[in-house]
């Protein structure tokens, strides 16, 4: 009983903290690593235990799991050097430096000094990515992190585990056997620990991409995945292999075959799910950090070498550990502009802000507690370790929105999104439209309404943009939206009395409830896209190396507006529109597809004209008919 009540408490604080977190725009991790320190020092609270096995076993995994089948295979391959560069470079290069001064200050044997290097050196997935997307930074440097963060820990497991093997060999003369730690010998065990880690993942990711192309059952599917984790880690971890990567390679490769193996309800459910188990995990490891601090400061300050020098060395090390970060990747930028011929690819503004989101959390925690008990100074070396990892919380963490905005290094506007959103959807669903046209035997009324369906798709997207006006109408899809609450609302108040009568089955009933909640949530995300988007300015892509003929051409033409008013053909009618498009060739003002009237597009199939530019304050996208691209 003590202990469920023990769990039921901490998930219960995780819950709040993170609730009252979210309302005051505070990252969650910061706050409740603040709320376990304060939580520590209470008198009557007894500190959960938290071994590495629990962590390393029972967190670590399914953690990783979880981000890296959110993780785009695309994406990290796009940017493998960096990722590789900072998560194998880096990691081995601050091990190294706070290797060696944790060396001299402690006197201690290199392979111990080293040691701690290790564990301090990986930088953390959950608080780096869920800082820098609260903050919106650009989406390549969160995937820049995110990958790092996700393929570090291997390298500094494999290195902990390297130098944790020499340490037993040390004998009553300290500084004899810094040799016994080589890069021959981290280098030896990194190569076998990646070999049979991504020989795992790979192995485990074939076997369940299989298995999914046969599970039809949305709870067996998800089910499945929650060993998935663990038939990755323990093999490869029993082969002294890395485990780590044995579960980022599986994740990263079952996430990109998702969509072609499982069916829509199984990537619903697995979603939500591992959602939730994401949330819960990573905020209970920064609570139980936060709780751990009075007990290692007092464990520190028994068989420490003194309080002065005790606060010497762990400010120290959290300085080496800051400044390391920026003195590997400023350099790194250099060169990889320099040989790679690459500028774009990695600007200094983006390496500062890469240099400072260096938080370190989950794996260090779990490290410092692998340190064997016959380890010199270990009290020291563990204190050390989670002064790192709350001194990088609260300050970079703390401090990275301030850096962000000094450096205007600022996230994609999410009215671009919704252009990207609505160009990539008119894609997607003129390809429909095309198989619908292949199709030998189909009714004219279907097809009609299959074409107005796939039209309202795109539509509701496109009304996104246009909202700069202080005369903006509703829209067509937010007056669907809000009339179809109103009947969502009654639906479900029938199905309840008729529920609650006992006269129809409660199993069909449960399915039809279902039905009208997926409706109803899809109507509430398209209603919180449309208040990000709202009363922002949308400038053109940055880059137009890939555009279209037409679109290469329009940029010497801009027509002035023949009714700079409203649509030229409304006005004449006296109708109303939604927003408005600009021919770029001639000048002329039309109406866009979510008006009745459509007058933009029936002037493009009159004319031949083939670019219309938005007509919206604060708008200068343009869009190309015939190609169907936008500029």
């Amino acid at each position: 009983m003590e202990t469920a009540g023990a769990i039921v408490a901490i998930v219960a604080t995780v819950i709040l903290v993170a609730g009252l977190a979210q309302r005051a725009r505070i990252a969650a991790p910061l706050a409740l690593l603040v709320v376990g320190v304060l939580v520590s020092y209470v008198p009557f609270v007894t500190e959960p235990e938290l071994s590495s096995e629990v962590v390393l076993l029972g967190l670590l995994p399914p953690l990783l799991y979880a981000a890296a089948i959110r993780t785009s295979l695309v994406d990290f391959r796009a940017n493998w050097s960096v990722i590789l560069a900072l998560s194998v470079g880096l990691v081995l290069f601050t091990a190294l430096g706070v290797g060696l001064v944790v060396w001299k200050l402690l006197d201690v044997p290199f392979s111990v000094a080293f040691a701690l290097g290790a564990i301090v050196a990986p930088p953390d997935a959950v608080a780096a990515t869920s800082i820098g997307r609260r903050i919106g930074l650009p989406r390549r440097i969160v995937t820049i992190l995110e990958g790092e963060s996700l393929v570090n820990d291997a390298t500094a497991l494999v290195s902990l585990r390297t130098a944790i093997a020499a340490i037993p060999l040390v004998g009553a003369t300290a500084g004899g056997h810094a040799e016994a730690v080589t890069f021959g010998s981290v280098g030896l065990d990194f190569v076998r620990a990646v070999v049979v880690g991504v020989g795992v993942g790979l192995v485990v990711a074939m076997v369940i991409i299989a298995l999914r192309k046969r599970i039809t059952d949305a709870v067996l599917d998800t089910s499945l995945s929650f060993i998935v984790p663990y038939l990755a880690y323990l093999p490869a971890e029993h082969w002294h292999g890395s485990g780590v990567l044995a579960v980022v390679v599986a994740g990263l490769l079952i996430g990109h075959k998702a969509p072609v193996v499982q069916t829509a309800s199984s990537r619903l459910g697995e979603r939500i799910n591992w959602a939730t188990i994401q949330f819960i995990l990573e905020n209970v490891v920064f609570l139980m950090l936060g709780l751990q601090m009075r007990r290692l400061v007092e464990d520190a300050s028994d068989s420490g070498p003194g309080w002065a020098r005790l606060i010497t060395v762990c400010l120290v090390v959290l300085v080496t550990v800051i400044l390391l970060r920026p003195v590997y990747v400023f350099p790194f930028k250099w060169l990889q502009h320099r040989f790679l011929a690459d500028e774009g690819r990695f600007r200094p503004a983006a390496a500062a802000i890469i240099s400072w989101a260096g938080m370190r959390g989950v794996v260090t925690l779990a490290a410092a507690f692998t340190l064997p008990a016959e380890t010199p100074q270990r009290a020291t070396l563990v204190l050390a370790a989670m002064t790192v990892t709350v001194g990088t919380l609260l300050l970079q963490g703390l401090s990275l929105p301030a850096v962000a905005r000094a450096l205007d290094v600022r996230g994609p506007d999410p009215r671009e999104d919704s252009l990207q959103e609505a160009t990539i959807l008119q894609a997607s669903v003129g390809a429909g439209l095309k198989a619908l046209d292949a199709e030998p035997d189909k009714d004219p009324d279907t097809v009609a309404l299959l074409r107005d369906r796939a039209d309202n798709r795109t539509n509701i997207v496109w009304e996104r943009l246009g909202q700069g006006r202080d005369d903006a109408a509703e829209t067509p899809s937010a007056a669907y939206r809000r009339l179809r609450l109103v009947m969502l609302d009654a639906e479900r108040g029938e199905l309840l009395r008729i529920r609650d009568s006992g006269t129809v089955d409660q199993e069909v009933l449960s399915r039809v409830l279902g039905q009208l909640d997926i409706e109803e949530s899809m109507l509430d995300r398209i209603d919180e896209r449309d208040a990000e988007v709202a009363d922002r300015p949308l400038l053109p892509p940055d880059q137009h190396t890939d555009e279209c003929e037409h679109l290469a051409a329009s940029h010497e033409k801009l027509a002035p507006p023949r009714t700079p008013q409203g649509c030229e053909e409304c006005l004449a009618m006296g109708d109303t529109w939604v927003h408005l498009r600009l021919c770029m060739q001639c000048g002329h003002v039309g109406c866009c597809d979510s008006s009745p009237n459509r007058h933009a597009s029936a002037h493009f199939r009159e004319t031949g004209h083939p670019v219309m530019r938005s007509f919206e304050p604060g708008e200068a996208w343009r869009w190309c008919f015939v190609d169907e691209q936008l500029g």
